[in-house]
């Protein structure tokens, strides 16, 4: 899944207004935005399969410490506890680790079985909406689309910055999908990896976006 990790983090300013839009999005894409550097380290592994299935061709072989439940809880609780440390922001704390994890849960839903619960653990699991380029088409735009929608009631634009930065960032994520789904397969693993870092792109985009844009609670007040 790529759209609904950010649909969430974009909903997720709604619960947590004074978190920056740039760490809920580090913090629902972590297992993602790790994922390529412990692929090009050789840590964890991924096989390019031109038709595996029909809205995704990697094989996920091993990706234990990125996209295992146990492992997106215990870097729910770092991301979460560092949070905290530096902002002194109990309630965005909470939020960071949960988007944390809500990646697993996201993730779930598309996958085939290939999430283990914990490293080593024999149970790997997934519900296989890969297997419909239609139905993830739907479930990833609708996840988009109401978390945009919560994050723009959430929020006002300061400037056009605020106004056009979001969606050019909403058009460019839309775009990446259609692209992934649509497209020709990575060409191979190291290809891939080097293209999956491209999402750290988005966080300071979401830092950006967020400094032009403040709570619809604020903006209420300057009234």
């Amino acid at each position: 899944m790529i759209l609904g990790h950010y649909g969430v983090a974009l909903a997720a300013k709604r619960a947590a207004p004074r978190t920056s839009l740039g760490t809920l999005i580090l913090a629902a894409q972590w297992a993602d935005e790790l994922w390529p550097l412990l692929l090009l380290a050789g840590v964890e592994r991924v096989r390019v399969v031109p038709g595996y299935l029909p809205a995704n061709s990697l094989e996920f072989v091993s990706y234990p410490y990125t996209h295992s439940l146990l492992a997106l809880v215990v870097w729910g609780a770092v991301l979460g506890g560092a949070y905290l440390l530096a902002r002194k922001y109990v309630r965005g704390a909470w939020i960071v680790g949960a988007l944390v994890v809500s990646h697993w849960v996201l993730d779930l839903v598309v996958h085939a079985p290939d999430l283990p619960l914990w490293p080593g653990s024999g149970t790997r699991l997934g519900l296989g909406l890969w297997h419909s380029i239609a139905g993830t088409l739907v479930v990833e735009f609708a996840l988009l689309l109401v978390g945009a929608v919560v994050y723009v009631r959430a929020t006002r634009a300061r400037d056009r910055i605020g106004s056009w930065g979001l969606w050019a960032m909403l058009a460019l994520l839309a775009a990446i999908l259609l692209s992934g789904l649509l497209g020709p397969p990575p060409a191979d693993t190291r290809t891939l990896a080097f293209g999956a870092l491209g999402l750290w792109l988005f966080v300071p985009w979401g830092y950006w976006v967020d400094r032009h844009r403040e709570t619809a609670v604020t903006a209420t007040a300057k009234l």
